[in-house]
């Protein structure tokens, strides 16, 4: 044989070998390093029902992804409540264009989204291996679907049982049950499966795409439990059991609000919380910051493994929480879906490429944004009209014009067909100074939140903000129906 053509069959041999390894591109050790895509990898790691004032227990995702990129200061969800959240991240749409508006059916739940046109659709389309691990929708997984995957994901390991310990996963169409050991413990079993999925994936061929969705802090009962009285905790891993023992519960001027004669009247028929419920609202609020700190060993985690590959600075890495909770302000015990700053304000912080390192954005952001900028970093083409905007231009340049003001809306209630004053839908809007709320049963709510960042006095009534209220219902009712550019 002449001895030009060996290294043509060797050649030959390893590109016939990466082929029939795997046809999504995997790295293959006989094939040497695999060359390095051009987009980049995308990590979303969302929490479940995380306030922004408890992101200062989490050291590693403070040091590791705000210190090295973007922390958002004003980062809002425009439905507080887990599904619409979250549906709003695999479309960035408002709740009333994507549809989902609660929990649980008719109006909301998993079934209510179309799965067919997601983020997830678009980046497998546009070349990206899409991994879910973890929570998706409420209602996901129920009896006789638990096998279910959802379009436009490469890989699947969606929760069926949410809980920390006994819980379940769909492992790409098989159903897998974990025990009750410590090894068993939902947050490390996602954190270590987190972690093998970057082992494979990266370096690759081409580009992935990994919602990493933790159930932490989220108390301890159904998840669909939305219950305002309720009182459930949440379980911490054994290792951090008690850590936060002695923490007292915050006290901001809203807890426990003496005068709610301003409030609508599903605040006003609460009572005040006693001894004994405070009590227990601190009990809870120590359990989730404890259950937080195993979220960020995880992150930590998912960091030294990106590293590891060389893909650390080939990966947009995105830290959010589907909306905040409730620790007693305004006389309300727990839960979320209020208009309030405790519900509706969460952690934002992102990393990687473009994202200069130490930024603090001070502009209006919003869960309507997540889609939009992971597309844009993508370079990929959604398939709906997205409300939101892409953040990668505003982390570069702070001055550019951005939004003045932001959607708030709240559909039925979950699970209830019944109505009554806790239950009221509204419309909400959302400034950098203000916030006007108008109920489906004719209540109003208006705040100066320069004067009154707390939410202690409303000021719907006062003649003297007269013509300010009457704009701002103006531009309530314009974005109230928006849809793609005209709600930015």
């Amino acid at each position: 044989m002449p001895r030009v053509l060996i290294p043509l069959l060797l050649v030959g041999a390893i590109v016939l070998g990466a082929a029939w390894h795997d046809n999504e591109g995997s790295a293959i050790a006989a094939a040497g390093p695999a060359p390095k895509q051009a987009r980049p990898n995308v990590i979303v790691i969302e929490t479940d029902d995380q306030t922004a004032e408890t992101l200062r227990v989490m050291k590693n995702v403070k040091a590791l992804l705000g210190a090295q990129g973007a922390t958002f200061e004003n980062n809002f969800v425009t439905f507080p409540l887990c599904c619409p959240s979250r549906a709003t991240l695999l479309t960035g749409q408002y709740a009333h264009n994507h549809g989902v508006l609660g929990n649980s059916p008719p109006a909301g739940g998993y079934e209510k989204l179309d799965h067919s046109n997601t983020l997830a659709v678009w980046l497998q389309r546009a070349g990206y291996h899409t991994a879910h691990l973890g929570k998706y929708l409420n209602g996901y997984g129920k009896r006789g679907k638990e096998l279910e995957i959802p379009p436009g994901w490469s890989e699947w390991h969606g929760a069926v049982k949410l809980t920390f310990f006994d819980h379940q996963l769909n492992e790409n169409g098989k159903l897998v049950s974990f025990g009750s050991r410590p090894a068993d413990y939902q947050t490390d079993v996602y954190g270590s499966k987190a972690r093998e999925i970057i082992k494979r994936r990266a370096p690759g061929t081409k580009p992935f795409f990994l919602w990493l969705a933790f159930y932490a802090p989220h108390g301890g009962g159904p998840p669909d439990s939305d219950d305002p009285k309720g009182m459930g905790t949440t379980k911490p891993a054994p290792r951090h059991q008690n850590d936060f023992a002695t923490e007292p519960l915050p006290a901001p001027p809203s807890l426990n609000e003496r005068d709610v004669s301003d409030k609508p009247a599903g605040i006003r028929s609460r009572p005040l919380l006693s001894a004994q419920d405070l009590a227990a609202v601190r009990e809870a609020y120590q359990q989730q910051l404890e259950s937080l700190l195993a979220v960020d060993e995880a992150v930590a985690g998912v960091v030294a493994q990106l590293k590891q590959a060389g893909e650390l600075s080939n990966t947009l890495i995105v830290f959010t929480a589907d909306n905040g909770f409730f620790h007693g302000e305004h006389r309300v015990p727990s839960g979320k879906v209020l208009l309030y700053e405790p519900s509706i304000r969460v952690p934002l912080l992102m990393r990687g490429p473009g994202v200069p390192k130490g930024v603090r954005v001070q502009q209006l952001v919003a869960n309507i944004d997540l889609a939009p900028t992971i597309v844009d970093a993508a370079n990929a083409k959604p398939g709906r009209a997205m409300d939101g905007r892409s953040l990668l231009p505003l982390v570069k340049n702070r001055r550019i014009a951005w939004r003045s003001e932001l959607l708030l809306e709240r559909g039925p209630a979950s699970g209830a067909a019944r109505r009554n004053a806790r239950d009221q839908r509204y419309a909400a809007l959302r400034t950098t100074r203000y916030l006007y709320a108008e109920y489906e049963n004719g209540e109003r709510e208006l705040y100066d939140l320069a004067q009154d960042p707390h939410q202690l006095q409303s000021r719907h009534a006062d003649p003297g903000l007269a013509s300010t209220r009457g704009e701002l219902a103006q531009r309530l009712a314009r974005l109230s129906s928006c849809a793609g550019q005209s709600c930015r």
